[in-house]
């Protein structure tokens, strides 16, 4: 851990032009960065000094920087959102390291995410393998029932909530030896299974989610566990257990 308020750092970041240019780790020195900071506050510190030097700025995800939209996607020092447990990028500080180290930042890595410029990858395989089942369908005629009024045992609700804790970030992904995305697909699949609402659509939402991640071109799950260490959300390999049950259900009622 740094002890000194302000640390001086070496940075070796992945730039790259677009999807289809070839990319490079370029090399950068950036001095008197607090060690109070948050590193996207130091990669705006870097990006200050790029544009003062008239160099191009390096692109990176970001939105609410508090931990909840999983947009920020940086692999630090070869782990998914740095040397921390149970946080994403934004909330790794600069504590975490000491004066004098050099720091290696890249894209996340896998063909179902591709480089989009620089540290911003494109992960909208999620966004179409929620679209394929993760939702419920409600009847919005008038007669919709209010969902309280279905009882829930606590500990499907709980775990329930435990898997739509899942921020979507893609450090599953990222992490994973075979670019897996079996954590979060399992996790979107686990939150309605568990809860009475998701029963009627429990059927066809399992066997389209799976089919689309597997069109995305996403690896399989081999059971290493690396995704569950570093999902900022600590989402449990249970409910990929979960999802398989699912699926192997759903095609045999298929």
């Amino acid at each position: 851990m740094a002890s000194k308020k302000n640390i001086n750092i070496n940075l070796k970041v992945w730039r790259q032009k677009n999807a289809k240019a070839a990319g490079s780790m370029e090399s950068y020195k950036l001095d008197n960065v607090s060690t109070d900071s948050s590193f996207l506050e130091m990669m705006d510190q870097l990006n200050e000094q790029l544009v003062a030097e008239k160099k191009e700025p390096i692109a990176f995800d970001h939105d609410c920087r508090e931990g909840i939209c999983g947009m920020c996607s940086m692999y630090i020092n070869g782990r998914a959102h740095g040397p921390d447990t149970g946080i994403t990028t934004c909330q790794l500080h600069m504590r975490m390291f000491n004066d004098g180290d050099t720091i290696f930042v890249e894209p996340w890595r896998s063909k179902a995410f591709p480089v989009i410029k620089d540290l911003v990858v494109d992960r909208s395989a999620f966004d179409r393998i929620q679209q394929a089942g993760g939702f419920v369908s409600v009847n919005t005629s008038g007669n919709t029932i209010d969902a309280n009024t279905i009882p829930v045992p606590k500990a499907d609700a709980d775990k329930a909530f435990e898997a739509a804790a899942c921020i979507g970030c893609g450090a599953c992904v990222a992490t994973c030896k075979n670019g897996s995305a079996m954590l979060f697909v399992g996790a979107k699949v686990s939150q309605y299974a568990l809860l009475p609402q998701g029963k009627v659509e429990a059927t066809e939402r399992v066997l389209n989610m799976v089919r689309q991640m597997d069109e995305e071109g996403f690896g399989n799950c081999t059971n290493t566990g690396a995704c569950e260490i570093e999902c900022p959300k600590g989402i449990s390999l249970e409910n990929i257990a979960r999802m398989n049950r699912e699926y192997l259900k759903a095609s045999l009622i298929k």
